[in-house]
């Protein structure tokens, strides 16, 4: 977009630039177009008022093509604010629907940030397919918006945990690893498999440090920590949470059950 800014100033000074010399020549008197024969004076406006004719058609033509362009970027930026709409509902509704799992389940709320170094939890427990994992489809985009359905929209918990466990096997490279093995850590969590949860939480700090799942990945750590009495290893990931991300929501959260002691 800043490139057709730039083409519209551009523009606007081709329009002073062409506007200056005719609006110069429009006001000049007659007396300017010289002392010779009537004939020639006829001659000169003639070709004056030609001259004139045609910067008043380049004018015009240039404000017609200013006004297109106007009116493309316009469509531009509507075209932009509905996709970011679209977006903005979208991440709200995932939002809501992690917000109501976790209350159903029992899960702890937190919030997203980056962060290494809490997969020392003890936790030590791997976990077994839940149910047979659903077909795959080759494409690992469509397989994991298929499993984030099964947990989100179709509330098919088990089904859900067979989906990513699937897709963590068949796609390791995928971007969309931290954010499966923190779905399986909800997952489990809501089950109340609380090792089998600290086991992936432990791995998106672990294996996947910047993902802006890894702070509240290491949060949810310390939180089953906690709930298992192991309180001084709670508390030494709720520090870890607070000293490596001071400004995220996870710390904040860290420090409440820190000063809760």
């Amino acid at each position: 977009m800043s490139s057709n800014f730039r083409h519209h100033l551009l523009s606007l000074s081709l329009l002073v630039g062409v506007a200056a010399p005719w609006a110069a020549t429009a006001s000049a008197p007659i007396s300017n177009v010289g002392s010779g024969s009537i004939e020639d004076r006829v001659t000169t406006l003639e070709r004056i008022s030609n001259g004139q004719g045609q910067l008043l058609n380049q004018l015009q033509q240039q404000v017609s093509d200013n006004q297109s362009d106007i009116a493309n970027l316009r469509g531009q930026i509507q075209d932009n604010q509905y996709q970011l709409k679209q977006i903005t509902d979208r991440q709200n509704q995932i939002l809501q629907q992690i917000a109501s799992m976790q209350s159903s389940g029992g899960a702890p709320a937190a919030a997203a940030g980056s962060s290494a170094g809490a997969a020392t939890a003890d936790t030590g427990s791997d976990s077994a397919p839940a149910s047979s994992a659903p077909a795959s489809s080759g494409n690992p985009d469509t397989d994991y918006n298929a499993a984030v359905s099964l947990a989100l929209e179709k509330k098919q918990f088990d089904q859900a945990i067979s989906a990513f466990q699937a897709f963590i096997k068949q796609y390791p490279d995928s971007t969309y690893q931290p954010n499966a093995n923190y779905w399986l850590g909800q997952l489990y969590y809501n089950k109340g498999k609380k090792d089998d949860a600290a086991y992936y939480y432990a791995v998106v700090v672990k294996n996947y440090p910047k993902s802006p799942k890894s702070p509240d990945a290491m949060y949810k750590v310390g939180i089953i920590m906690q709930e298992k009495g192991q309180s001084d290893k709670a508390k030494a990931v709720f520090q870890q949470v607070v000293k490596l991300y001071p400004n995220s929501e996870s710390a904040k959260q860290a420090q409440k059950r820190l000063s809760s002691k």
